[in-house]
């Protein structure tokens, strides 16, 4: 019984050890961020390593045209020069087609690039990636890379009606300290 109960123990530290593992490969801030390549709505390839030497602001968000995904755009568009300002781009990015995202970005006047990202591969690098049963979303989750391509501020808790100002605020300051 006691060797039983050895191997039992041996195979929870295991497996708390891979659990710790797999939170430790999670994306953090100063890791780079990873490579993407993905079509936007007007067909336009867009590659991380297109804003290499830019700020850039990449958010994900669930679905086009529903009520706090149109808000957060929104806001975007109604903060984007003063985030332009800041020497940032703003990209957009949901498991969407590009027909969905470009009646949105018409319909809205976005004047930012929303990339689809339809199998969820990218959403799932950068940890923003939910599933329920066959249907993929990506969560709302954003991100600052700096002008090196390393990963410099992730937010994980977005309030759509908010969020575009704090990424503003956030851009300064790391603007500050770089």
């Amino acid at each position: 019984m006691r060797s039983l109960h050895s191997l039992w123990s041996g195979l929870v530290a295991i497996c708390a050890g891979i659990a710790l593992g797999a939170q430790a490969a999670e994306l953090a801030p100063g890791q780079p961020a990873p490579a993407f390549a993905l079509t936007d709505q007007h067909g336009t390839l867009q590659r991380l390593s297109d804003y290499r030497g830019q700020w850039l602001v990449v958010y994900f968000y669930p679905k086009d045209d529903t009520p706090g995904c149109t808000k957060e755009a929104c806001k975007f568009r109604d903060n984007f020069q003063d985030i332009t300002a800041l020497g940032a781009r703003v990209l957009g990015i949901s498991v969407d087609n590009t027909e969905s995202h470009k009646r949105f970005a018409e319909k809205y006047s976005l004047p930012f690039p929303l990339l689809s990202d339809g199998d969820g591969t990218i959403a799932k690098t950068y940890g923003a990636l939910w599933s329920l049963g066959p249907m993929k979303f990506a969560k709302r989750h954003s991100f600052i890379i700096d002008p090196a391509g390393r990963t410099a501020k992730i937010y994980r808790d977005v309030q759509p009606e908010r969020h575009s100002q704090e990424i503003i605020d956030d851009l300064k300051a790391l603007q500050k300290t770089n």
